[in-house]
């Protein structure tokens, strides 16, 4: 074993031409590995490039037991004397995907006001360059080396920032812009329509010109940039001064080919140059009638807001010398409803999507959208793991995953408590993320709804399934207090931010939502004998349901301003975009604002009836598909392959009219083809059905505001033993839960 002291070499020798163990990757992704390994009494750390030594000397931290959440996530390590490794020992290690980072995107109800107000007192919406070198620091511990700078309105422009862009550059953090911004601009705070004219490339082509140019000429000097070429509204709107499809087609095309020109002018061979597009909402549409976009520049892919991939590249894109990228969405604003508030995104999930877009060699960028990085938390480092090291798990393996990072964050004994915990959290929110808990929606006719927002209004949930589903959450609230008490005190911070935070407040949201709607539900109205009949179960509700909406209240405020010391202050939002889901309790009448305290009080808890519903799991081991973890209602789904088959066996106790329910994950068809499966009982003639719908259809949008697509088969069955067989005809089919009653 090696005890000695460390000794780290950097420019030895390539890790390219070293003895390897690992098979390397090729091409430029590979500049940024790292090799660790032992000789004598020496520890040697070598790297490609500054990047690849900074990873490699993060990754003797994070063998050490520090986290890369250490400052972010208030992850204090334990004190250790020395780091003991192998006499031998060797790693080599080199990125999967070649740029790898996030959007600041939504930043407007967390890291802004926190930057702004509290970490680096500054004029409003400014996010100071601190703040930055905080975000660039983790994003080195997460192995990543790419941002999208925060661009909302309101928010300063990054370039605006004295110092911002030397900052990133310091740190080999490569900077691009969104989808709507090209040539590194921030259109929302540096487009000034009084002294350039309309944002028009049409009419005022020079000054748009000029415009991109000043860019160009401040970043020449600078090599780790990445430009967004293309172009749309200020934000997020179609190009203006195009009305055709014919004119808008043309219109683009002149864009990209002077874009071109700009960058051989004032950067250098334009074939050289990191070059995004992004096929996104209206532009996808001109991409695929024919627009040409030079083939040194990567195609970047965007799911469907909610993260399911509309499309990934084909067979012909697949040969791009740029290559292919992601834009995925951890957060998301806008319809039919943000969820801006936690991060809840299956685990399983952000692996299924991120494994076939890697399969389809998009393997060049990939960005994930977040609000925040420290609500991010586990779903972002899972995706930049994904990112970093393809194979580092696995559908089968993702619960260990999760399981190990709860471990390292608070060790093994409270980890391993808080798995069974935290698995259950994700499949409940799976079933309804707490944003989504008010059947509500977001950007509507505004002449119909006040602010386009549609009001809180009863769920399609049975007595039984509100019941069970309050429980189910109370019960877990009280689990991470239980567990909370055997975390190290040093840890509470960390503890509170992750793990009870999220769980409490969503936990005391549902009772919210759902006592609410029970109060709602009870009255009824009546003028009869019956009138004042459940008035007790009314008021009784309505006091949970206020007390619910104390507590997340009590929760948030801790968050600010205790927890760290008041470190965070203002950081965390539980109201982002003040939308209907988080006002207080849509009740029909009032008590006096009860004591939180109330919660934990037994009240709410339910006995949920025995339903006459039996879930089927497959009769044979799983032969054309995947299992995948932390995906789903039943958080173990399964994707299969095209053509294949699940088989499944089960009995009927009487003749009768049943209905077989197949729910499956809402995925999208990412090859611009069908999402067909069929299903066929006892041999019969199968029946087809498409899950494919129309983006932003009303069935897509209850599809992914309850992650499933279901759908109902009626038959005739005699008493006995059946079989029922699913048959994939599509690729991307995710079949999630298969039931009978």
């Amino acid at each position: 074993m090696w005890k000695g002291d460390m000794r780290l070499v950097t420019g030895m020798e390539p890790v390219a031409s070293s003895r390897a163990k690992v098979k390397l990757i090729k091409g430029k992704g590979a500049a940024d590995g790292f090799r660790i390994y032992t000789k004598g009494e020496q520890v040697i750390v070598e790297g490609n490039n500054g990047r690849g030594m900074a990873y490699g000397l993060l990754e003797l931290s994070r063998m050490a037991g520090v986290s890369p959440w250490v400052w972010w996530g208030d992850v204090v390590p334990e004190r250790k004397d020395r780091l003991v490794m192998e006499a031998g020992f060797n790693t080599e290690q080199q990125p999967s995907v070649e740029y790898r980072g996030i959007f600041l995107n939504d930043e407007d109800w967390s890291l802004r006001p926190w930057s702004y107000s509290h970490f680096e007192p500054a004029p409003l919406g400014h996010i100071g360059v601190q703040t930055y070198k905080k975000i660039f620091q983790l994003l080195l511990r997460l192995r990543a080396n790419a941002i999208w700078p925060g661009m909302h309105t309101g928010t300063t422009a990054f370039f605006k920032i004295p110092g911002a862009k030397a900052m990133a550059d310091s740190c080999g953090i490569v900077t691009g812009t969104s989808h709507c911004e090209p040539m590194l601009r921030n259109n929302v705070d540096e487009w000034d329509v009084k002294e350039r004219g309309a944002f028009n490339y049409r009419t005022n082509r020079e000054a748009v010109q000029q415009y991109w140019t000043e860019r160009l000429q401040e970043v020449r000097k600078s090599k780790d940039n990445m430009f967004t070429i293309g172009m749309r509204g200020i934000h997020d709107g179609s190009m203006e001064g195009y009305k055709t499809m014919k004119e808008k087609l043309e219109g683009l095309q002149q864009v990209i080919n002077d874009q071109q020109e700009l960058l051989r002018k004032y950067i250098g061979d334009p074939s050289e140059q990191m070059q995004v597009f992004v096929p996104y909402k209206e532009v996808l549409e001109l991409y695929e009638q024919g627009l040409q976009v030079p083939d040194y520049v990567t195609l970047v892919w965007c799911d469907d807001n909610y993260g399911y991939m509309t499309r990934l590249s084909d067979a012909k894109e697949q040969q791009r010398k740029g290559g292919g990228g992601v834009y995925y969405h951890l957060s998301y604003w806008g319809r039919p409803h943000d969820y801006l508030w936690l991060t809840t995104t299956q685990p399983g999930l952000i692996y299924n999507e991120m494994r076939q877009a890697y399969d389809h060699h998009v393997r060049k960028l990939w960005i994930a959208n977040v609000h925040d990085p420290k609500v991010a938390g586990y779903d972002l480092e899972l995706f930049l793991d994904l990112a970093w090291n393809i194979e580092c798990v696995s559908g089968e393996t993702i619960n260990d995953h999760y399981k190990a990072w709860l471990c390292r964050q608070f060790g093994q004994e409270v980890g391993s408590q808080l798995f069974p915990v935290m698995h259950e959290f994700y499949r409940l929110c799976g079933i309804r993320r707490p944003e989504f808990m008010g059947w509500s929606q977001v950007e509507l006719d505004k002449k119909l709804y006040d602010r386009g927002l549609s009001q809180v209004r009863n769920s399609d949930w049975t007595e039984e399934e509100r019941d069970d589903y309050e429980t189910r959450f109370m019960t877990l609230s009280q689990q991470v207090e239980e567990i909370s008490k055997e975390v190290r005190p040093e840890l509470n911070d960390a503890y509170f931010a992750a793990i009870k935070y999220p769980v409490q407040a969503a936990a005391a949201h549902a009772v919210k939502m759902l006592e609410a709607e029970k109060a709602r539900r009870l009255a009824s109205g009546s003028t009869l004998i019956d009138m004042f009949k459940h008035q007790e179960k009314v008021e009784q509700a309505v006091a949970l349901s206020h007390a619910a909406y104390n507590h997340i209240h009590e929760l948030t405020d801790y968050y600010n301003n205790e927890m760290a010391g008041g470190k965070w202050k203002n950081l965390m939002c539980d109201h982002p975009r003040d939308l209907p889901v988080f006002w207080a309790p849509l009740v029909p009448s009032s008590r006096p604002t009860p004591d939180s305290s109330l919660l934990s009080e037994g009240s709410i808890y339910a006995q949920g009836k025995t339903k006459a519903v039996k879930e089927l799991t497959p009769s044979l081991p799983v032969r054309e598909g995947k299992r995948v973890g932390l995906l789903g209602h039943s958080m173990n789904a399964i994707a299969m392959q095209k053509d294949g088959k699940l088989t499944y066996s089960f009995e009927t106790d009487s003749d009768g009219e049943y209905t077989i329910r197949a729910a499956l994950i809402p995925t999208q068809p990412n090859d611009n083809g069908d999402l067909r499966f069929s299903v066929s009982i006892d041999g019969q003639e199968p029946v087809v059905y498409s899950l494919k719908e129309p983006f932003r259809s009303e069935r897509w949008k209850q599809n992914v505001l309850c992650g499933q697509a279901v759908r109902d088969t009626k038959i005739q069955l005699s008493k006995g033993s059946h079989t029922l067989t699913i048959h994939a005809l599509d690729d991307h089919i995710v079949v999630d839960q298969v039931t009978i009653c």
